[in-house]
C-alpha cells in the first residue's frame, strides 16, 4: 500500500516523534544477542584459544544499538519525512551495524564455523572476493539513491524492507573483507585494504557531494511532504548529501588509520616469528 502524500507542502514544525517497536526487529535483535552471548561465554571457557574480552561484547552491543536506532527509534519514522534522517538510517545499517558486529568477533567465537565459511568462500570464487564486494557496495548505494528506487522504497513498505536488507547484507559483505578475524583465500594484503577503502569511500562520498550541491530536489516523494523543521526539499537533500559525504570521509579516515596500525602490528609479529625461526 502506498504511503499517503500531502498534496501541498506547507511549513510544519516537526513530524511526530514516535518509536516503531517493530516486532521482527526486536525478535531478530534478541535472537542475535542470545546467540552471541552464548558463543561469547563458550569461547571464554578455560583452555579455549582466542577468548573474547568484554570489549568485544561491548562492540556487539553497539551493533545492536545501531539496529535499534535505525529501525525502532524515532529515526525510523522521521526518515519517512526528512531526507537527512533517512540518510542517517541508511548509514547506520550499511556501516555502523556491520563494523561493530564484525569487530566483536574473534577466531575463538567463529571456531565452530570457520571451516564452513572458508569452504563457502572457495565455492563462490570471484563472487566472494574483496573487489566484487567493493563493486557491489558502490552499485547498491547508487541504485537505491536513484530517484525512482528511492521514491519506490518510501511509497511501498515491502520495497523499503528489501532496501534495508540490501544495505545490511552488502554492508556485512563489504566490511567482512577487511575486518574479519578469518583470513580467507582471497583476503587483501599489503596496501590492498587501504586501496579498497579509499576507492569505495571516495566514490560514495562523491555521490554525497552530488546530492549536496544539486540545484533541485531529486526525490518527488519529499516534495509533497510538509517542510518539516522549516527545511525545503532542496535544503533537506543538501543536508543529506553532506551527511553522506562527511560520514564516508570520517569512516574512511578512521579505517585507514586502523588498517595501517593493523598492518604494522602484523608486520612486527611476522618479523618476530622469523627471528625466532632463525635462532632455532
Amino acid at each position: 500500500m502506498s504511503r499517503a502524500r500531502c498534496q501541498n507542502a506547507p511549513m510544519a514544525p516537526s513530524p511526530p516523534i514516535i518509536w516503531s517497536w517493530e516486532p521482527s526487529v526486536l525478535v531478530g535483535v534478541t535472537a542475535a544477542t542470545i546467540a552471541y552471548v552464548l558463543g561469547w561465554l563458550r569461547a571464554r571457557q578455560p583452555g579455549m584459544p582466542h577468548p573474547p574480552g568484554f570489549g568485544r561484547l561491548g562492540l556487539f552491543v553497539l551493533g545492536m544499538v545501531s539496529v535499534l536506532a535505525a529501525l525502532v527509534s524515532p529515526v525510523d519514522n522521521l526518515s519517512d519525512h526528512i531526507i537527512a534522517i533517512h540518510m542517517v538510517q541508511h548509514l547506520l545499517l550499511l556501516d555502523a551495524l556491520p563494523i561493530f558486529v564484525i569487530l566483536s568477533l574473534t577466531k575463538g567465537l567463529l571456531r565452530p564455523v570457520t571451516r564452513r565459511v572458508t569452504a563457502f568462500e572457495r565455492r563462490l570464487g570471484f563472487f566472494a572476493s574483496p573487489w566484487f564486494a567493493l563493486l557491489l557496495y558502490i552499485f547498491v548505494m547508487l541504485l537505491w539513491h536513484t530517484p525512482k528506487m528511492y521514491d519506490l522504497a518510501l511509497e511501498h513498505g515491502g520495497v523499503h524492507v528489501v532496501e534495508h536488507a540490501c544495505f545490511i547484507s552488502v554492508g556485512f559483505f563489504y566490511w567482512w573483507q577487511i575486518l574479519s578475524p578469518i583470513k580467507g583465500r582471497l583476503h587483501l594484503a599489503g596496501m590492498g585494504p587501504v586501496a579498497y577503502m579509499v576507492i569505495t569511500k571516495l566514490t560514495v562520498g562523491f555521490l554525497g557531494v552530488v546530492l549536496a550541491f544539486a540545484p533541485a530536489s531529486f526525490y518527488s516523494f519529499y516534495t509533497h511532504q510538509p517542510h518539516w523543521w522549516g527545511l525545503s526539499p532542496q535544503v533537506d537533500q543538501s543536508l543529506a548529501g553532506l551527511v553522506m559525504a562527511l560520514e564516508q570521509s570520517v569512516v574512511m579516515g578512521i579505517a585507514v588509520v586502523y588498517l595501517f596500525v593493523k598492518m604494522l602490528v602484523e608486520s612486527e609479529k611476522k618479523a618476530q616469528r622469523d627471528e625466532r625461526y632463525q635462532v632455532t
